[in-house]
């Protein structure tokens, strides 16, 4: 196009150029404090409601992996876990146990709506992973306390921690990626 048909273009082109009625920035700042007062309302609920609900499924998942020793088949004694095997293996399993209660409550104080989806599914993978390390401890007794089964152990314990600092890692992303987002949106 040549500038004589932009010129043209824009002179038949008709722009609304009048000016809002009078009192319309008080009337538009008034409706967005209304808004804005409700939203720290509701917000104010919800998270009224987090605190009990990640509190016990912290106690319920803590308990889980303290009390998992007494709970299940009775075939798998208590001594066909790694602390049976060596004190250096039971100090590597404490050091794994703790590791991973302190990283799943870290995650379960992660959690929001934009984040609960990929924090039910590391749970899920984590129900996965315990099941299976409760068929390595079944190997463990009825193998002798094979040293292919105790490294076994060891790795479904790396397995856990590596998931839980994933699924973390990727929680703080979705953080980063949400400030920057409201950064540019400037009212």
């Amino acid at each position: 196009m040549k500038n004589n048909d932009l010129d043209k273009l824009f002179e038949e082109l008709n722009f609304d150029l009048e000016e809002p009625h009078t009192g319309h920035k008080e009337r538009f700042f008034k409706k967005l404090d209304t808004l804005s007062k409700s939203d720290k309302k509701d917000k104010n609920k919800t998270r009224s409601l987090w605190p009990p609900v990640l509190a016990m499924a912290a106690s319920f998942l803590l308990a889980f992996f303290l009390l998992g020793d007494f709970i299940g088949d009775g075939r798998i004694a208590k001594n066909s876990d790694l602390s049976s095997i060596s004190p250096e293996m039971k100090q590597t399993q404490e050091f794994y146990t703790s590791l991973i209660s302190r990283e799943l409550n870290a995650l379960d104080e992660e959690k929001t709506p934009e984040t609960e989806a990929i924090i039910n599914d590391a749970l899920l993978q984590m129900e996965k992973l315990e099941k299976r390390y409760e068929s390595l401890r079944e190997d463990l007794l009825n193998s002798g306390k094979d040293k292919r089964v105790v490294q076994a152990m060891i790795q479904n314990f790396q397995q856990r921690i590596d998931l839980l600092n994933n699924v973390l890692s990727q929680i703080e992303s979705i953080k980063t990626l949400k400030n920057q987002n409201h950064e540019n949106n400037i009212i």
